[in-house]
């Protein structure tokens, strides 16, 4: 933050600045070493500051500055806990002045600024008399009609701000979390410093990484409404404070979750079933997955194919892979392509494995070495909502990745997705769509992992929360979390030329014998050709196909 910039705040009809003290002799209060010159000197003016108020944001993750940071924010913060396992941190803090507008700030021992002085103690003089004059002459119509106006304005504004705070205090005594959260929020979208100073600590003794699903997702949440304050979300979002796990540790996170909630399971089931539909007749298949990860979704493809009637089918699998994937497995993407070689082997399918080692974003229509004789499958599992469109850059790659992927002819093209609106979404609808979503996946969880649960705790954070911070507390480029409905990404494969390739009935009853296997209130509904996991009324996954 540039140390000319100023924070204007208002209170009934006077304007203020809030400006960082850097150079106290420079606002007219003496150094130490000069106390005794200014406190004996007969002609050394008196300025009156008042005094400066700070803000100490918490945090459950890693808050660090950055160059457009907070105001109130100097250093990267210390993460600590509270009696109730609310995640804390406290961020070193700048001191600052209020100063008014129409300051005269003085220099001790200078005449002139004693004249300027003088001269302005007789325009103020001159002014009342101007005003005795007026009432000893009688009313001035217009003058009485603006200091009425004046006046009333004033009140108004007065009782607004007292009605706000009396909305707010209700609402603290209700405790009720949401609305707690969202309050925050707004205050955050205005940039209302002193309503979110008060509320922050009001949720901090609410939330806990230990307690209900709802007290477990604010703990985050609160932490993201901080770091957008302080302009940090993007460095959450790449390094998490408590201590960042481990590729081996990461991996074994990721497959918690991928065992205890069906999301992962159901989006791999459903576009394998349309991938061994479209090519149950085909003697060479390419594969190529935008987001290879693990390579855990095609380990049951490969056995189903190893059990075609006929024989299986020459496997050729493009792994495309990015920095984050690499780092969750602990090594490069040829860990994955060597651990399912040894699992076709031992199906007895014939399988070959290519790397694509860059983004999706990145990728060039001569990466993917196709052959005349491949029949081509193309899989979008949870990733295409991470690469940027128009609304980021002027390249529109989500959009481009569509039209490179038509050109391939391919036989089929999966696609699944969590279904929420965040991609173009303002703040404050993003940052409820955010709490629906998520207050879901914390429900399912709640319902298999007990509260204090080590493991779940690690799954939250490492898993869960990177997400809901940058979410909540990034924008621009760092926004990497940019979701969209089904009906909009419908919309941009029609664009590209695809057409709906309907999932079948087959698919639909394994999927439903899967969530026989889980605990808790999951649905499943298809509509329109495509199938949407749920938790009660909150849809969390569509997945669907084209061709």
């Amino acid at each position: 933050m540039q140390t000319s910039q100023k924070h204007e705040i208002s209170y009934g009809s006077s304007r203020f600045y809030i400006e960082p003290v850097q150079n106290l002799e420079s606002y007219g209060i003496p150094s130490s070493e000069n106390i005794d010159n200014c406190s004996s000197s007969d002609n050394s003016s008196q300025t009156f500051y008042p005094s400066h108020q700070t803000l100490e944001p918490y945090s459950t993750l890693e808050s660090a500055s950055t160059s457009n940071s907070f105001p109130y924010q100097n250093s990267p913060s210390t993460i600590s806990f509270s009696s109730n396992n609310s995640p804390v941190s406290k961020l070193e803090s700048k001191s600052y002045v209020l100063r008014p507008e129409r300051s005269l700030e003085f220099v001790h021992g200078s005449h002139e600024d004693d004249d300027s002085y003088l001269a302005h103690d007789l325009d103020d003089l001159r002014h009342k008399i101007r005003e005795l004059e007026s009432v000893m002459l009688g009313p001035n119509d217009d003058m009485l009609d603006i200091f009425d106006n004046e006046v009333q304005e004033e009140s108004a504004s007065f009782l607004l701000e007292a009605e706000k705070w009396k909305k707010n205090m209700e609402m603290v005594s209700r405790g009720d979390l949401k609305e707690m959260l969202y309050a925050c929020a707004k205050a955050v979208a205005v940039n209302d410093i002193e309503t979110i100073e008060w509320m922050v600590t009001e949720l901090r003794k609410i939330v806990s990484i230990s307690g209900s699903p709802i007290e477990r997702l604010g703990a985050y949440v609160l932490e993201a409404l901080v770091s957008r304050m302080a302009s940090s979300g993007s460095t959450i979002y790449k390094s998490l404070k408590c201590s960042e796990p481990t590729g081996n540790e990461l991996l074994s996170y990721m497959h918690v979750l991928y065992e205890i909630c069906p999301y992962f399971k159901f989006g791999y089931m459903s576009a394998n079933g349309a991938i061994a539909e479209a090519m149950k007749d085909e003697n060479e298949v390419h594969i190529i997955d935008f987001q290879i990860s693990q390579g855990t979704q095609w380990v049951s493809l490969i056995q189903a194919l190893a059990r075609r009637p006929g024989g299986p089918p020459r496997i050729r699998i493009t792994g495309v892979d990015d920095s984050f994937s690499a780092y969750a497995r602990g090594g490069g993407v040829d860990v994955v392509g060597e651990r399912l070689s040894t699992l076709a082997q031992s199906c007895h399918v014939p399988f070959e494995f290519h790397a694509v080692r860059v983004s999706a974003s990145e990728v060039q229509l001569e990466d993917f070495e196709l052959r005349p004789d491949e029949a081509v499958a193309v899989n979008f599992a949870i990733m295409l909502h991470h690469v940027p469109d128009e609304s980021v850059n002027v390249h529109n790659h989500r959009d481009r990745l569509l039209r490179l992927v038509k050109h391939l002819s391919p036989k089929v093209v999966t696609l699944v997705e969590q279904e929420f609106n965040t991609n173009n979404a303002p703040f404050l609808q993003r940052f409820v769509e955010t709490m629906n979503y998520y207050s879901a996946i914390y429900e399912s969880i709640d319902v298999v992992l007990p509260r204090d649960h080590k493991e779940r705790i690690n799954v939250e954070q490492h898993c869960l929360a990177r997400e809901v911070v940058n979410l909540i507390a990034c924008e621009g480029e760092e926004r990497v979390e940019r979701h969209e409905l089904l009906s909009k990404w419908s919309m941009r494969f029609a664009m590209a030329g695809f057409t709906p390739y309907p999932l079948s009935s087959f698919i639909n009853s394994s999927i439903k014998d899967l969530l026989e296997s889980y605990r808790g209130h999951y649905t499943l509904e298809e509509r329109d050709g495509a199938l949407y996991l749920g938790w009660m009324n909150q849809v969390l996954i569509a997945s669907c196909a084209w061709r």
